[in-house]
């Protein structure tokens, strides 16, 4: 395996066409203004879009009101194929993934649920794009053992159609139901526990994924709690171990959920996260969403109102009247 990561490495760093890869793959693409993000209101600005519950207002607010808006979306990348396979021949403190994997080594990948995004993605699906340059890395390598576990630790479970969309009909079709399944944390039988922290936290973890010769997690970084210890500690744990920090004397122990050096929940999560890697070989994919939310005819929702052009407005009369339907 040294050998193989050493000619990787001898290789060299594939083209770079997709952007810098750092600090993102869209490079300077990502230092956008962040003029106009905070808005004082006059006495003709015009009227803002409110959330009533589940209908849409136009409310008309005093002089002098402060409304903030979301920061500019950072372009997405221009070749998401070629960033994802950059990052995978480059990851951070780990050896290539082509460098890990021989044929018939048992493999698990792991990946997020439908709590992540919030709204859905447009299509393809990231996780979908990413499983399948792994699954052709892996078919390459003439490895068979391959399952993928929705790592919905507590979660609902997601619906046929729901997996289908986040991972795309040809690879649903090839592994669905027996080989593409929700992690059960009630499973009998179904959890191996590998510790237990310095804080007496119970680590235990999806069986199938601690008896894999590699576990790949496929993840989403919507908000900066997301990702790195918590990807595995969590998605694919159980209840003795989700009850260390799912309580409210960890919420009440965190200064910010964001700011990792503040957040409790932060701190248990790396100390199960350190046992998790004693006992096993994890590669993490990190993906990292922009805030571009809604589709491009939707975009009224998060734009000045000042600036809404006759289709934008339009779109916000036509939603309302919709919403309202719905009610």
């Amino acid at each position: 395996m040294a050998t193989q990561a050493e000619n990787v490495a001898a290789i060299g760093p594939p083209s770079r066409d997709f952007g810098d890869p750092t600090p993102n793959a869209v490079g300077r693409k990502a230092l956008v203004s962040h003029e106009g993000c905070v808005v004082h209101l006059e006495s003709d600005s015009a009227p803002r879009l409110m959330w009533y519950g589940e209908d849409l207002l136009a409310v008309k607010f005093p002089p002098g009101t402060r409304v903030m808006y979301p920061n500019p979306t950072i372009p997405g990348l221009p070749d998401r194929n070629a960033a994802v396979r950059y990052a995978l021949a480059h990851p951070e403190e780990m050896a290539p993934l082509q460098a890990l994997l021989r044929p018939g080594m048992k493999v698990t990948i792991a990946i997020d649920d439908i709590s992540l995004p919030l709204p859905k993605m447009c299509r393809p699906d990231v996780r979908q794009s990413v499983l399948a340059i792994l699954l052709e890395m892996l078919a390459a390598k003439a490895i068979e053992d391959v399952h993928i576990i929705i790592a919905t630790s507590f979660h609902r479970r997601m619906a046929e159609f729901e997996i289908r969309r986040a991972v795309g009909g040809k690879i649903f079709r090839a592994f669905y139901p027996h080989r593409l399944y929700h992690h059960d944390g009630e499973a009998p039988g179904g959890m191996v526990e590998l510790g237990v922290t310095d804080h007496g936290e119970r680590v235990r973890i999806n069986r199938r994924a601690a008896e894999s010769d590699l576990l790949i997690y496929v993840n989403i970084n919507l908000v900066p709690m997301d990702g790195g210890s918590k990807s595995v500690g969590v998605g694919l744990c159980d209840y003795p171990t989700l009850r260390a920090h799912h309580t409210p004397q960890t919420i009440l122990g965190c200064d910010s959920y964001f700011d990792h050096t503040r957040s409790e929940m932060n701190r248990s999560c790396d100390r199960i996260g350190k046992i998790v890697n004693q006992h096993l070989k994890v590669f993490h994919i990190e993906t990292v969403l922009n805030n571009r939310m809604f589709d491009p005819r939707m975009a009224f929702f998060t734009k000045n109102e000042d600036r809404y052009n006759a289709f934008d407005a339009a779109m916000f009369h036509a939603s309302k009247y919709g919403l309202s339907k719905l009610s």
